[in-house]
């Protein structure tokens, strides 16, 4: 007691944490010993600094005010849930946690390996977080991607990072710490940090021994590391156990691997690759189209291709394929001309004259995706709701379009338009073959809210109503389940320019989505003109290999309604017999 009349800061502790230490002191302590000797190392164990002082003393003065009761359960009486996460967040290892977060989030390895260090030598009990944080660290450093960079991220922070995450990593080994995908990603990356791509696909294969499946990252290190090395054979091998593991490659990988085998000159490989491309990215990033147009600049690209092929056996490929691809190999010989270009309304290429084909949507695939989406549906809605809404619209339809209401009442408006729903409404009731209104989905609190006690506003959704064509959806639910459900549901026009590319979208999780919204969106723009619907084109917006050889691919360049898309189109001379080519 002596003692703590000396140093506040140990009567703060004796007075209200002793039970706590106590409780904690296996986790601390690989020994047993006495209560002093353990708040004197539990004391130590934290690096103070004059801030984390400055908060100890204010502490301090207050406990010696009101002292604060013990937090440690005793009979008949609760912790409160306040109480025990103040436990759990004042103990050394939560402290740490939060500290190595703000160097994660700031990209300070330096302070970051301090703290590592502090705590090891003061037994800190370290997680497969703090070692996660540690090795994410050091592998951003080894590569040269450290947060905010500057300065500290020279060559002598890359080599510190590659030397510590090795250590960091045979340590949590040596201690016995389970690691996760996070564990084996991270020091993959070191490893290809350290120009070891073998290494870093050695730790992915290994993850299956601790029963932990890959991810698309977890490959990453390994693929990129072997590509940019030149690497194809062992790329490809990358790519295979991938597959084998069911993880889709996406379009950095796939243009990765495009790029290798452009320059191991792998034709049938390039052949390969822009299929996969065709089939999983449709529309190329700009990267991935200099890669493209790249490969038919070429010289190499100019001497493979075969001058006389099966012209049935060509269409056969056609028609399996759905139409847009025959999947039979490089047409023709000699060099390529490549150009950017534009569609015009009726798919016709303005550089080649090639018009392109709307390709074929598998009926069972419509199916199986309408299947899914109410099935996610129902989990994410009320199950009750959606289950009435099912029944409504079995009753109700079939309707020939959906009209996103929310979004249809606010394109270029800043408050909700009643008379532009009913524009668009009227004019889709034209367009009908049945001659009827379409489905309007609008969220119950624009139905009977403040808007509809408007009485121009209340006769139009009396009208729509009547008409069994408006569907309030319930409080609290989300629109989008509801418009998507339907129009899916009844293979009809949906109306919106919501682009469909958020958290609820992704859920979907499946490539036959995008080809199902390019037939079915109808967009809307509103300018001094008037209001304009404008329908899905009469092409597919997707990479297409014609039957005489002709490639021309879409770009993400102009996806919008103002700017015309940009494509690739790569043709050859003996290939196309339009006449226009000879003005070229």
């Amino acid at each position: 007691m002596e003692l703590a009349k000396r140093f506040p800061v140990l009567s703060f502790i004796m007075k209200s944490e002793i039970p706590l230490l106590l409780k904690y002191r296996k986790r601390f302590l690989p020994l047993p010993c006495s209560p002093s000797s353990f708040i004197t190392r539990t004391v130590n164990s934290y690096p103070f600094n004059p801030h984390s002082m400055k908060r100890i003393n204010r502490l301090t003065t207050s406990s010696n005010l009101n002292p604060l009761p013990p937090l440690h359960q005793t009979s008949g009486e609760k912790v409160s849930r306040k109480a025990k996460k103040k436990e759990r967040m004042e103990l050394p290892e939560s402290l740490l946690k939060f500290k190595l977060d703000m160097c994660s989030r700031h990209g300070k390895l330096v302070e970051a390996l301090q703290l590592y260090d502090e705590a090891r030598e003061n037994g800190v009990p370290l997680s497969h977080y703090h070692y996660n944080v540690m090795l994410y660290l050091c592998s951003s450093a080894g590569s040269g991607s450290l947060g905010q960079g500057g300065s500290e991220n020279d060559e002598n922070l890359k080599e510190l990072g590659m030397r510590r995450g090795f250590e960091i990593f045979r340590q949590m080994a040596i201690d016995n710490v389970a690691p996760n995908e996070a564990t084996f990603t991270n020091a993959a990356r070191l490893a290809t940090a350290r120009e070891d791509p073998e290494m870093a696909f050695d730790l992915v294969k290994k993850m299956k021994n601790f029963g932990i499946p890959p991810r698309l990252r977890s490959y990453g290190p390994a693929l990129f590391g072997f590509c940019k090395k030149g690497n194809a054979d062992k790329a490809y091998e990358v790519d295979e156990h991938m597959v084998d593991c069911g993880v889709l490659a996406e379009e950095s990988e796939l243009s990765a691997l495009l790029k290798v085998s452009m320059d191991a000159k792998k034709a049938d490989k390039v052949y390969e690759l822009l299929h996969r491309i065709r089939a999983t990215v449709r529309q190329v990033s700009e990267s991935s189209a200099q890669i493209v147009e790249d490969w038919f600049k070429s010289d190499f690209a100019a001497s493979v291709g075969v001058e006389s092929w099966d012209i049935n056996k060509i269409k056969e490929g056609v028609v399996k394929g759905g139409g847009g691809w025959h999947g039979q190999g490089w047409l023709g010989s000699g060099n390529w001309r490549i150009r950017r270009t534009q569609m015009d309304k009726k798919g016709v290429c303005q550089s080649c004259g090639e018009k392109l084909v709307c390709i074929d949507i598998d009926p069972k695939e419509t199916e199986n995706f309408a299947s899914s989406l109410t099935k996610l549906a129902r989990e994410k809605e009320a199950k009750a709701g959606f289950t009435k809404f099912q029944a409504w619209i079995q009753k109700h339809g079939p309707f020939d379009a959906v009209v996103d209401g929310a979004n249809a009442g606010l394109v270029n408006q800043k408050r909700f338009n009643f008379f532009q729903v009913n524009f668009i409404m009227n004019k889709l009731r034209e367009m009908s073959p049945s001659k009827r209104f379409p489905l309007l989905i609008l969220h119950k609190r624009r139905v009977h809210g403040k808007p509809d006690k408007d009485p121009r506003n209340q006769k139009l959704l009396e009208t729509w109503e009547n008409s069994g064509a408006l569907y309030p959806t319930p409080l609290g639910s989300d629109d989008d389940w509801y418009w998507l459900y339907a129009a899916v549901h009844w293979n009809c026009l949906l109306v919106t320019n919501d682009e469909m590319r958020d958290h609820l979208f992704q859920l979907l999780g499946s490539s036959f989505f995008p080809r199902w919204k390019e037939k079915h969106q109808v967009r809307i723009s509103v300018s001094k003109r008037g209001i304009q619907l404008h329908k899905p084109p009469p092409y597919s917006i997707v990479i297409q290999e014609s039957e005489n050889g002709n490639w021309h691919v879409p770009t993400v360049t102009g996806d919008d309604l103002e700017t015309p898309r940009q494509w690739l189109c790569a043709t050859r001379s003996k290939n196309v017999s339009n006449p226009l080519l000879n003005l070229f």
